[in-house]
């Protein structure tokens, strides 16, 4: 099995997710494979920019998630093990990289009854409520 370490982000505006639709119709979070010793952090940065063309800051860690899948092309199976960051957007205008369907800002209840994996659903539901403690603690300083 090959593993790869990769990184992403859970993207807020507001009260609102990004989330983008792949190629396979899954709708997804931004993320992508740390490379050349490349820091986690950095890697989930550039990739929302990347995927997004948002500009974000990172709020706080996210936690860790993994899925198996069969590749196709390498004809072996692959475990991506991702490092995921609760990120803030000051801005709501995004530019979807050409690899995707779809994607946007979506109400926590609509991100949650898109979301394709229910890993990625526990994931968003746990950010929103660190995310908002992080407000919280903003207003309040």
């Amino acid at each position: 099995m090959l593993f790869r370490n990769c990184a992403g982000g859970i993207v807020f505006h507001s009260d609102k997710v990004f989330l983008l639709k792949n190629e396979k119709g899954e709708w997804v979070l931004p993320k992508g494979r740390i490379r050349n010793g490349s820091l986690a952090m950095q890697t989930a940065l550039n990739r929302v920019k990347e995927e997004t063309g948002l500009d974000t800051e990172i709020v706080s860690t996210a936690g860790e998630t993994s899925y198996e899948f069969f590749s196709i092309s390498r004809q072996r199976p692959v475990c991506n093990e991702i490092t995921w960051y609760i990120m803030e957007s000051k801005d709501d205008k995004y530019e979807i990289n050409e690899e995707f369907q779809d994607g946007g800002f979506f109400t926590i209840e609509e991100a949650l009854n898109k979301i394709t994996y229910s890993q990625d659903k526990s994931l968003v539901n746990l950010s929103y409520k660190k995310y908002l403690a992080f407000r919280e603690e903003e207003i309040m300083v």
